[in-house]
């Protein structure tokens, strides 16, 4: 397969809504958030069917838990993978550093956005 229709088949090219902005969204990203997000819809479901048949409430609480942090990290996942692409696009010190820049900023952003 040539190197032009694997790049196609890898990336998917989205326009931001004033149109001014184009970037490369990997679509494997998009496949791993949204199935990390539909895991979460399902483990919600779940905590409807702990409350519809009267678990213990300590269990619930637990799995209340549990949401909140799945939710934690598919956030700082989706930020990171937004960082990711906007600093490709804006540094022009390479993708290593980007990235490492990136990496760092989710980890602070994280760490005290509790």
């Amino acid at each position: 397969m040539p190197e032009e229709a694997s790049i196609a088949l890898d990336h998917r090219l989205e326009v931001s809504a004033d149109e001014r902005s184009i970037a490369l969204v990997p679509i494997e990203d998009k496949i791993r958030s949204l199935n990390r997000l539909r895991r979460i819809e399902g483990q919600v479901r779940g905590l409807q069917r702990m409350i519809d048949e009267d678990r213990p409430c300590g269990d619930i609480l637990t799995q209340v838990s549990s949401v909140l942090e799945a939710l934690r990290a598919a956030g700082r996942e989706l930020l990171r993978d937004h960082l990711k692409q906007s600093t490709r696009a804006a540094l022009s010190q390479g993708e290593t550093a980007a990235e490492a820049a990136c990496d760092q900023l989710v980890e602070l952003v994280f760490r005290h956005g509790r």
